[in-house]
Order: structure tokens, then C-alpha cells, then sequence
């Protein structure tokens, strides 16, 4: 093989190698791929510390997505450069292939004139020795201009072979760091939108609570239903703002009206009506403008049932006899006629047509509805008066959504949020959640309709059980230590999710053996720390009608609690029957 090849295949080989162990940052002027590791290395440890942390990715969360869409952009980059430089490569090879059949020839010709030349006979050719010299001259640089473009050429090749391994490198880089960020981004997505959630619902976990907690919970803040005309017109003074419990500072706990918010507020209606909308408007309002109001529905049978014990279980039983719906309406008491005499026909009418709706649904659905509140109450004589005018004057006036009638819920006071519901005897119809007043949340609480109506359950702080025992509380003040004491609850049941039958409410109603206020203390402080007394709150309020959080100043600092919490801990709790009857709540300190 002549020298000229091998020194050139030598060369190749020389660069081709060096290119490989140096060169390698030729596609770009600093390496991607590795920062792009180097980011999704990080993501990778970002993960296994989420996966790990009691509370996900509360600092990490305004960083994550631009991280990742930085990497993408980064990844979107690299693939990029590399299509441009693959083109790139088959430009070269191209290019070379040309030059190659170049070097091929002068190669060839540096072969031959290096076998057929001789200095001496030349010389002795030449009689001319200045010709000599410039002959010699040129054959000189006819050689050094091959040379170099034998180094040229191979040099372009060796670089050529370079890219052409890295290219395959960064491919087979880029796929695979591509599938791990979209396994790295699937991941965070799902750890992003648990924290945006924990951050607005969950503040925190409550631990699972024994039959007897459960029990006391439900019987101080299940929902139930009443009808208007078993309040008492004018309600306990004690349950009011103004009053004086005889110390300071005093805490208490008022709710925005009960049991229940949905459908048509009774006290709302009778707001309205005072206020001048008459039954169709004020209906439309709390059922939907979509509703129809048909006003001649041939009336029907409406059978008549109970509730009755059957395996442990409540079962409606069909027994109690049957009678046509206009007679069933006269004979409903769930309003008092009095509001007749007092602007309030409007809202008698719309209370008839609801009742004869509710009852249409539910006999349809049920097979009979029972005579209780639990459903209606009805009584086996007319109820007369305003009650039995706006009946008559309503005769056939029945609510239809879509298609059937409007299993139309209502209840005595929401507070002045009325929450929307969906009714499967309605296929899936949904009424609308609003607030009840004259001017929406900007309105509430000072044009609320049920404030307009003097509801006694508008603003209300609970302190006695529905059969008016207090369980020893005469008032539902807190002092500043009874309401650390429920910070104290939430404590070990919400904040560190811990469970403790004897965290309950302390009165004759409850039994079992409730820590005392400093026993709660004692064991909250062997944890994240107890809280002995409370001087001041405020409360915050979500556009859907709920208490929002709650923010105590303690002995030991500003304390926010989640408003669905402070719901639970202060039911659970709280002295005696002290009570919250809704999730839209106030704490008043005085």
C-alpha cells in the first residue's frame, strides 16, 4: 500500500477518534442532552422527595410546571438540532463524495509523480538552471496544495464520522429522556392538582372517629327538617349578639341559617313576597327560570305513608290510606297563615305549589310520602285560613322539570345561600346556588330576603338539642379557654389525623370519658404544641356560600383553621349541645 494512503487512513483514523472523545460538543455550543439530564435528574429527586413528604409540594408547586416545560422546550430544542443536523450530514456526505473522487485522483497523481520523478535527471534535462528552479518551485507547491488538501478531506471525513456517532448518541438520549419526563409529568400533574385541592378543601385529615364521636357529631350538626310554623315567632335571647354572657373575652359561634339550603327558602320566599315578587318569580328564583309552572294539572291521588323499623333499617311503609292532591294541600302545615295578613301571600302560594309538587314526586317515586317533617307534615283536617285561600287560589298549579313534577325541596332559613341540587326523579334536573338577597354576595348579609322576613334562624348561635335540653349549657358563650379547646381537637384529630375516642363533647348527654380542657392541652402539646387561651378571630367567606377559614390569635401565635374543620372539631367538641347548624358561619368575640 503506498504511504500517501496509509498516512491518510492513519490521519482518519487519528481525528476520527479525538473528535469522538472531544469534539463532542460540535452540535451545540454547550451539551443539552446533559443539561437536560441534569434537569430531569432533579425532577426525579423532586419526585421522591413528594412521594415522601407529609404535605405535597406546598413550595415546590409555581416551580414544577415551568421546570417541566422548560425541559420539554429543551427536549423540543434538541430534536430540532438534531433533524438540522442530520440534513446537515447528508449535505456533507454529498459534498464529500465529490471530493473524495478528488482526492482519489490527486492521490493517484502524487503516486505517480513520486514514482516517475528525479530531481538529477531533470537537472540534467534543463539547461536552463533558472527554469530548474522555478520547475522545481512548482512541483513543490502542486505538492504542499495536495497535501493539504488530503488533510482537508480527511479531516472532513473524520468530522463527518464524529457527528454521524453523536447524531445516533443524542437520538437514542433524547427518546429516552422523552419518555421519562412524560412519566416525571404525568406524575407532578397529579401531585400539583392533590395539593392545589389540599390547599383549597382538605387543610388536613381527619382521623377516623369512634361510633360514639360519630354520634355526637351527628346529633349537633346533622341536618333535619322543620317546618316554619313550629318556631317559636320570637327565639331564645341568648342565641343573639347582643348578649351577655357575664365574662370577657367570650367567643360564640353563629350560624347562617338551618337545617338544610336547598331549594326554596321559606323565610326567603316570605322576603320576597314582602318585597313584592309574586309566587311564579319567587318559585323561578329557587327552582330555575327553566322550570315550568303548569297550571292545569289534573289532579291525582297522593297515598299516605310512614317511616317505620324494619331490620334495623327505616322503610316507608304504604298504609296510612289516600286522598286527592287539592285536599292534601289544605291539610299541609309548613307555614304560618299569618304571613297572609302580612305581605306574605305570594309565599303561601309558592309554599302550596312546591308542596303539592314535592308530594306529586315523591308518590310517584316512593309508592306514598309520609306525614312528618321528615317529608310534609300533614294533618287529617284543613289547616283553613290565608293557608287554604292560597291553595284554592293555586288549584292545579304543579312545577315540571323535565317532563315530571318538580321533587321540589324547601326549608325554613339557608342564611341567605341557597345550594344547588340535581333530583334524579327529574332526570338529573339541577336548581341553581345562589345568594339570597336583593344585590348577590355584595347584599349579604345586610339585603338578605330572610333578614327582610325577620328569620329567627338567619343568624343564630345553637346552644340546646331539638328537645330543648342545653346538656348543661345556658348559653353558647365560650370562654377564651373552651374555644383552645377546640383548637386543642383539631390539633390531634385534623392536623396530625391521630384517633382518640375521648375527644368529645363534656356534658351530662354524651357519656364515655372526654379529656378535660387541660388533659386535651396536655396532649396536644406532646405533639405540635397545646393552645391555653384565645384573644382574638376572624372568619373568611367562599364565593359558594361556606365559611372558609377561620384565623384565631392565641397564646401562641396566629392559628388558621379550614372552615369545614373548625365545622367538625367545634360539633364534636364543644360544651353541652353548643352547636354549628350550617357550613356558613360566623365567631363573634365580645
Amino acid at each position: 500500500m503506498p504511504k500517501a494512503i496509509k498516512w491518510l487512513i492513519f490521519l482518519f483514523s487519528l481525528v476520527s477518534v479525538w473528535l469522538v472523545v472531544i469534539n463532542t460538543s460540535y452540535i451545540f455550543a454547550e451539551d443539552p442532552v446533559t443539561t437536560l439530564q441534569r434537569e430531569i435528574d432533579e425532577l426525579e429527586h423532586l419526585k421522591k422527595l413528594s412521594v415522601n413528604a407529609t404535605k405535597p409540594l406546598e413550595e415546590e408547586l409555581s416551580g414544577l410546571e415551568s421546570r417541566i416545560i422548560s425541559a420539554r422546550n429543551g427536549i423540543a430544542t434538541a430534536k430540532n438540532k438534531s433533524i438540522e443536523l442530520a440534513a446537515d450530514i447528508k449535505d456533507r456526505e454529498e459534498e464529500l463524495t465529490i471530493q473524495y473522487h478528488i482526492l482519489s485522483k490527486r492521490i493517484a497523481q502524487q503516486y505517480k509523480r513520486s514514482r516517475t520523478f528525479s530531481p538529477f535527471m531533470t537537472f540534467l534535462a534543463t539547461q536552463d538552471a533558472a527554469k530548474f528552479t522555478k520547475d522545481m518551485a512548482y512541483r513543490s507547491s502542486i505538492k504542499a496544495q495536495d497535501n493539504r488538501l488530503i488533510e482537508g478531506i480527511s479531516q472532513d471525513i473524520g468530522q463527518l464520522e464524529a457527528d454521524r456517532v453523536q447524531l445516533e448518541q443524542d437520538q437514542v438520549k433524547l427518546a429516552a429522556l422523552e419518555k421519562q419526563l412524560d412519566e416525571q409529568a404525568d406524575f407532578f400533574r397529579v401531585e400539583i392538582k392533590g395539593a392545589k385541592d389540599y390547599q383549597q378543601e382538605l387543610s388536613g385529615k381527619i382521623a377516623a372517629l369512634s361510633a360514639r364521636q360519630q354520634e355526637i357529631m351527628s346529633e349537633k350538626s346533622g341536618t333535619f327538617k322543620t317546618t316554619v310554623g313550629d318556631v317559636p315567632p320570637a327565639d331564645d335571647p341568648a342565641s343573639r349578639p347582643d348578649y351577655n354572657p357575664g365574662f370577657s373575652p367570650a367567643f360564640a359561634a353563629f350560624s347562617f341559617g338551618a337545617p338544610h339550603f336547598k331549594g326554596m327558602s321559606q323565610y326567603g320566599a316570605y322576603g320576597r313576597a314582602k318585597s313584592g315578587q309574586d309566587a311564579e318569580t319567587i318559585l323561578k328564583a329557587y327552582y330555575g327560570s327553566s322550570i315550568e309552572l303548569k297550571k292545569d294539572y289534573l289532579s291525582e291521588t297522593i297515598v299516605l305513608g310512614r317511616y317505620v323499623q324494619v331490620n334495623g333499617k327505616l322503610e316507608l311503609i304504604c298504609d296510612q290510606g289516600s286522598v286527592d292532591l287539592e285536599t292534601y294541600a289544605k291539610r299541609i302545615y309548613e307555614v304560618p297563615g299569618s304571613w297572609g295578613d302580612d305581605g306574605g301571600m305570594e309565599a303561601l302560594k309558592a309554599q302550596a305549589i312546591a308542596a303539592k309538587s314535592y308530594a306529586l314526586a315523591t308518590v310517584k317515586n316512593r309508592g306514598c310520602i309520609c306525614m312528618t317533617e321528615s317529608c310534609q307534615v300533614y294533618k287529617s283536617v284543613n289547616k283553613g285560613g290565608k293557608w287554604e285561600e292560597a291553595v284554592n287560589a293555586t288549584s292545579g298549579w304543579v312545577m315540571i322539570a323535565n317532563g315530571s313534577p318538580l321533587w321540589a325541596q324547601y326549608a325554613a332559613s339557608s342564611g341567605g345561600y341557597q345550594e344547588s341540587y340535581s333530583s334524579s326523579y327529574n332526570s338529573g334536573y339541577s336548581t341553581p346556588g345562589f345568594w339570597d338577597t336583593k344585590n348577590g354576595q355584595s347584599g349579604w348579609t345586610s339585603q338578605a330576603y330572610e333578614k327582610i322576613s325577620g328569620s329567627p334562624w338567619f343568624y343564630k348561635a345553637w346552644y340546646k338539642r331539638r328537645s330543648g335540653d342545653s346538656c348543661g349549657s345556658s348559653h353558647p358563650w365560650l370562654t377564651s379557654s373552651e374555644m383552645a379547646d377546640i383548637i386543642n381537637a383539631w390539633v390531634i384529630l385534623v392536623k396530625h389525623g391521630q384517633s382518640d375516642d375521648r375527644i368529645g363533647a363534656i356534658g351530662p348527654c354524651w357519656g364515655g370519658n372526654p379529656y378535660s380542657i387541660n388533659e386535651l392541652r396536655n396532649k396536644a402539646d406532646s405533639l405540635s404544641g397545646g393552645y391555653s387561651s384565645v384573644s382574638g378571630v376572624s372568619v373568611t367567606y367562599a364565593n359558594n356560600g361556606v365559611t372558609a377559614n377561620v384565623t384565631f390569635q392565641t397564646d401562641k401565635g396566629s392559628v388558621t383553621i379550614n372552615g369545614n374543620d373548625f365545622y367538625k372539631m367545634f360539633n364534636l367538641r364543644a360544651p353541652g349541645a353548643v352547636s354549628l347548624k350550617s357550613g356558613l358561619f360566623n365567631i363573634e368575640k365580645k
